[in-house]
């Protein structure tokens, strides 16, 4: 909280207001996080989508898969920075894969919830991972555990 000079710190209400206002700004910006992590996942699910569906006419893998993530990952990085090289765009493909209904996704997790949930083998471990992280509030790290 901020100093406040003697004659206005003397007002409780003033610190009351300033508590309020401050409580009001934190919940705002953990809402803004959450949103971001949100549409970060179902950007995430949509690039893999986009790869499965369109550039390789929904078959598991396209004979030319290694060749069209190296392609796509040197444009987008090219266009949007680091965060989309092959391995992430393998990510994405996967990601897509495992979870082709989207409203399936517990929006409450992350990308790097998901991108740790993609190395579980099992389907329903992967559940149980994704309902325990969300409903326990884990943080990513958790799942390295």
């Amino acid at each position: 909280m901020s100093q406040l000079e003697p004659a206005e710190a003397q007002d409780p209400k003033l610190d009351s207001l300033l508590g309020n206002l401050g409580d009001l700004i934190r919940e705002a910006r953990k809402k803004v996080l959450r949103t971001v992590d949100t549409i970060q996942v179902q950007t995430c699910w949509q690039i893999g989508r986009h790869i499965v569906e369109f550039e390789q006419q929904g078959a598991r893998r396209a004979g030319y898969g290694k060749f069209l993530l190296a392609t796509l990952a040197k444009g987008l990085t090219t266009d949007f920075g680091k965060g989309f090289d092959v391995t992430n765009l393998r990510k994405m493909r996967q990601f897509y894969q495992l979870f082709p209904i989207r409203d399936a996704l517990r929006l409450e997790l992350s990308w790097t919830h998901y991108r740790r949930i993609l190395q579980v083998e099992s389907e329903s471990a992967r559940q149980w991972y994704m309902n325990e992280s969300a409903s326990q509030n884990w943080s990513s790290r958790a799942l390295d555990r």
